[in-house]
This record gives C-alpha cells, structure tokens and sequence, in this order.
C-alpha cells in the first residue's frame, strides 16, 4: 500500500469518526492507530499528517472540544468541577486545557448554584434527608457528582439544621 493510499485510508476513517462524534486528538489518534494497515512507523507517519491537516481545518480543536463537553455536562446535569476533571481526563485531554475550560465553564455558572440544583433535584426526588443515614446518602452522592468536600459538607449540614428546625 502507498502511503497516499494510506493517508486515504485513514483521513476516510477519520472523517467517519469525526461524523459520528466529536472526539479530542489524543482520542482520535488512539482510535486510528488501533487499525493496522501497515507497518508502524508509516502509519505514525500518515496519522499524523492526517492529524495535522484536520488540526489546520478546524475539524479538531481540544480547546474548543473540552469548553463544549464540559459546558453540556454541567448544563444537562449539575456536576462539580472533579467530576468534570475526570470526564475530560478520560476523554484524554491535557490537564492544562481541561482546566482552562473549566473555568470559563464554571464561571458562567458557580458551583454554587450547581450544588444547590443537585440538591434540589435530590430532595425532590428522595425528600429532605431525616435521619443521619439519609444525610450520609446525599452527601456521597454530592461526592460523586465532583463538588468538593467543604461545600458538599457546608450545604448538607445547612439543610439537615434546617430540616430538624421545622
């Protein structure tokens, strides 16, 4: 196989994953080199011309990539900054981009108001927690949405004071 063959090959599946979702480059560089149409070192070679050229058309850009994921999580479901770290660190990410869209993300909206959404969506759902167990609950679930410990804690001990004061 020619490498311009190769560098088809491989920019038509590029576009067939691109099409299907929009992926970061490390993302799509792992998923191209996971096919073998030739020998290693060539196929490096033609991914990342291939890489280089979708770079240069816009068609991949982790900047704008990680503001968006990050934007449609936290608008679709209330999540805190951790969660959000992690998402993009395994959607591979640098961790130097990751963090400059989360804080374009997360200053349009404070995690503040995230939490208290969660919150409310939790106790709409399940209730205002009662006992120490039901407290425990939300908290860890307040954990695993990615807010942190101080404001996780803040927020349940507010509402359990203001739960046994009714």
């Amino acid at each position: 196989m020619t490498e311009k063959e190769l560098i088809e090959k491989i920019t038509a599946l590029a576009y067939k994953l691109l099409g299907a979702k929009s992926r970061s480059e490390k993302e799509l560089r792992d998923r191209l080199l996971e096919k073998r149409w030739d020998e290693s070192a060539a196929m490096q070679a033609a991914v990342d011309k291939v890489i280089a050229r979708l770079k240069e058309l816009r068609y991949i850009d982790d900047r704008l990539y990680a503001y968006d994921y990050a934007h449609s999580r936290v608008a679709v479901r209330p999540l805190g900054k951790a969660r959000v770290a992690r998402d993009l660190a395994r959607k591979k990410v640098s961790r130097q981009v990751a963090d400059e869209a989360m804080n374009l993300v997360f200053d349009e909206t404070s995690e503040e108001n995230l939490i208290d959404k969660a919150i409310e969506r939790r106790v709409r759902i399940r209730g205002t927690p009662a006992t120490r167990e039901e407290a425990k609950k939300l908290f860890d679930h307040l954990l695993r949405l990615g807010f942190s410990y101080e404001l996780v804690s803040s927020k349940v001990r507010r509402l359990s004071r203001n739960a046994t004061d009714e």
